[in-house]
């Protein structure tokens, strides 16, 4: 399938590391003019010399996402060294420790201001450019724990669900300009971090070191887990990005598209 996107503008906010950073390279990889961004000055220039070195065309640029100068300067970086982004993958978030007895309020406000408003501001500005072609596409990053939340981190679960609904919002908001928005919603990713967490807990707990034992016994623990018994990779919620983002998904918005293996269960 062509996903019509050779030629495009993409903007990927958080693309530095992790999961991004795969998005931006399979985006560029199908013919994308990546836009990496970073917090920081310097911190996506890395994965943009892997993109660049791989044949295919990015960029870095930053701005602190919780405030409307860094928003606007990670857009006008895009704009000014490539275009108005047809494509704006809202990636970047985060979470802080906690739990219900010692999490303070300025944590959940920094929760919402990183998974939330960080949505709210590039969109804002990038859905003005894409109006004007009557063409956009917006996917957002979100998580299981929206439907399925853990007392841990509540804070966090609140913002995503947060952004799940002003995601279905802003669809309704947008739609009759030509510019979908839709919600990618992993499980648990299998990321360096993870599986170093988990393989320190199989030391621990015996579980011997090979991999796909340490991980079916890990989903296990993760209350039961998922049909597929196995945590997703980051391609596999990249593949379900591109997708969303792509030509022929024109008619698909407002969805939450749950890369899970099944854990979030069937919606009827």
């Amino acid at each position: 399938m062509d996903l019509g996107l050779t030629g495009t503008v993409a903007l990927v906010s958080g693309a530095h590391r992790g999961t991004g950073s795969i998005i931006a390279s399979m985006l560029a990889a199908e013919g994308a003019r990546v836009a990496v961004h970073g917090p920081a000055q310097g911190d996506s220039d890395t994965v943009v010399h892997q993109i660049q070195n791989a044949g295919h065309e990015a960029l870095s640029v930053w701005g602190d996402l919780t405030t409307d100068e860094g928003a606007h300067q990670a857009m006008a970086g895009t704009i000014e060294n490539a275009a108005a982004p047809s494509i704006l993958i809202n990636n970047w978030g985060g979470v802080a420790p906690g739990r219900w007895a010692d999490t303070k309020a300025e944590t959940w406000h920094a929760d919402y201001e990183r998974n939330v408003l960080s949505m709210v501001r590039l969109s804002a500005l990038a859905s003005e450019h894409m109006k004007a072609e009557h063409f956009g596409r917006i996917v957002n990053l979100g998580t299981l724990g929206t439907v399925q939340p853990a007392a841990r981190t509540p804070h966090y679960y609140a913002a995503k669900s947060a952004l799940a609904a002003a995601s279905a919002s802003l669809a309704r908001e947008l739609g009759p300009h030509g510019i979908t928005v839709n919600l990618v919603s992993p499980g648990l990713i299998r990321t360096d971090e993870v599986e170093a967490h988990f393989r320190t807990r199989a030391q621990r707990k015996g579980w011997g070191s090979d991999w796909p034992e340490i991980e079916k016994r890990a989903m296990e623990e993760m209350g039961g887990g998922n049909p597929s018994g196995r945590m997703s990779t980051r391609e596999e919620v990249a593949a379900g990005v591109l997708f969303l983002a792509s030509k022929p998904a024109s008619h698909i918005s407002g969805v939450n598209l749950r890369v899970d293996g099944g854990a979030g269960g069937l919606s009827l």
